[in-house]
């Protein structure tokens, strides 16, 4: 409080009477920067396509606002603008015959994913590949000790096979999304 104060050139005493403390000020910036969810561009008939274009919108929020994922970590104040996220994503699975619980559980996952791409992502910088990037940092301890990790040696031979293409956020994607369509044509049978 004191340095948001200190930015906008006002006492931390004058602050507070516009934000009773450091959580609602979180939350405000949170609401600022991601924004409710767009309105929809394309209209999508099923979930699967709903919820691919949720979490590739998600995603990019993230990365244009890293520090939104230390900031949304918890139990938190959530503002309307958030919560028109959570709700696309749980209204994308509407008359799957999930529960209420299994379609909030499903956003949890996809959110999840979301932000493990996007910290991996921070973390290699902005040209980042983090698979291209493991690829290069173990190659050289491959080729010194692979004979005792022959499965790992594979996969990054593998890998390299693809030239160190990203495919982690597509790979993770589609697999969270395949587990919910066999979950929901057991429901459907």
């Amino acid at each position: 409080m004191h340095r948001v104060a200190a930015q906008l050139g006002v006492t931390k005493m004058a602050l507070y009477r516009y934000v009773p403390g450091k959580a609602e000020l979180v939350a405000l910036m949170v609401e600022a920067a991601i924004g409710p969810y767009p309105p929809v561009k394309v209209r999508h008939s099923g979930w699967r396509e709903q919820l691919e274009e949720w979490a590739g919108q998600l995603f990019d929020v993230f990365r244009r606002h890293p520090w939104a994922l230390d900031a949304t970590v918890g139990p938190r104040i959530m503002g309307p603008a958030e919560l028109s996220w959570l709700e696309r994503a749980v209204s994308a699975l509407d008359g799957t015959g999930l529960s209420g619980a299994e379609r909030m559980d499903a956003a949890a996952l996809l959110v999840g994913h979301v932000r493990g791409i996007t910290q991996q992502a921070r973390a290699t910088g902005p040209a980042g590949n983090p698979e291209a990037q493991l690829g290069a940092l173990l190659g050289d301890l491959m080729q010194a000790h692979g004979e005792r990790f022959p499965a790992l040696t594979a996969a990054l031979t593998s890998a390299a096979q693809s030239h160190g293409q990203d495919q982690a956020w597509e790979f993770g994607l589609q697999r969270i999304l395949d587990g919910l369509a066999a979950l929901i044509d057991r429901r459907v049978r």
